[in-house]
């Protein structure tokens, strides 16, 4: 019994003795910095700068995106078209490059039309927007040819077309026009173009 008491009391002692030396491994540790470092004294004034953290305005990316888009598609009305258009009896456009029969096969009717605007009844700055939306949509739809109605302004003060010179000067700048011709008489005849739109994989930018 003596030697069992003696063995237990042994094995307490080295427990708490190991727990002495771990907690004294651990004391060294966190003084080991102070300890290496030496006495240091604390400033009286820290000379901290406080800077106030001003978040940045944010920046109208879409607004830009979106004035950049109007720059480059909007049409103007100053735009001198005469020395685009073939001066044949019904005047007609075709890009640099585009051959003549491209017109003579749009005046044939070799191309169906496959969607129409009708500028009758609107303003000069309705009419230009609604050309140039109707133009966008019909390109970005896949549609190659359409035709556009502008009148032949029999019902205009003087009896002479308000839009349609107009109309001519802003197909002319659209990037997606690839050549317009006069509509035969069937189609609505010297009241309306037909207009040969760029295939959507070769737009000229």
């Amino acid at each position: 019994m003596a030697r069992r008491l003696r063995e237990a009391q042994e094995r307490a002692e080295a427990e708490d003795k190991a727990r002495r030396e771990a907690a004294a491994r651990l004391e060294a540790e966190r003084h080991l910095f102070s300890r290496s470092v030496g006495a240091v004294t604390p400033l009286r004034n820290p000379n901290l700068a406080r800077l106030r953290r001003h978040q940045p305005p944010p920046l109208p990316v879409q607004h830009w995106l979106d004035e950049e888009r109007v720059l480059l598609e909007s049409i103007s009305d100053d735009f001198d078209v005469s020395t685009l258009l073939d001066t044949d009896d019904q005047l007609s456009f075709r890009r640099p490059g585009v051959g003549v029969e491209v017109t003579q096969r749009l005046r044939s009717g070799h191309w169906s039309i496959q969607r129409q605007l009708d500028l009758h009844g609107l303003r000069v700055d309705e009419a230009r927007e609604a050309l140039g939306d109707f133009i966008r949509h019909a390109h970005k739809t896949g549609l190659r040819c359409v035709r556009v109605v502008h009148g032949k302004g029999l019902g205009s003060p003087g009896k002479s077309p308000v839009l349609k010179s107009r109309v001519q000067r802003w197909l002319v700048q659209k990037s997606e026009v690839l050549a317009f011709v006069q509509a035969r008489p069937i189609d609505g005849g010297a009241g309306a173009l037909v207009v040969l739109l760029q295939p959507v994989h070769s737009r000229r930018r």
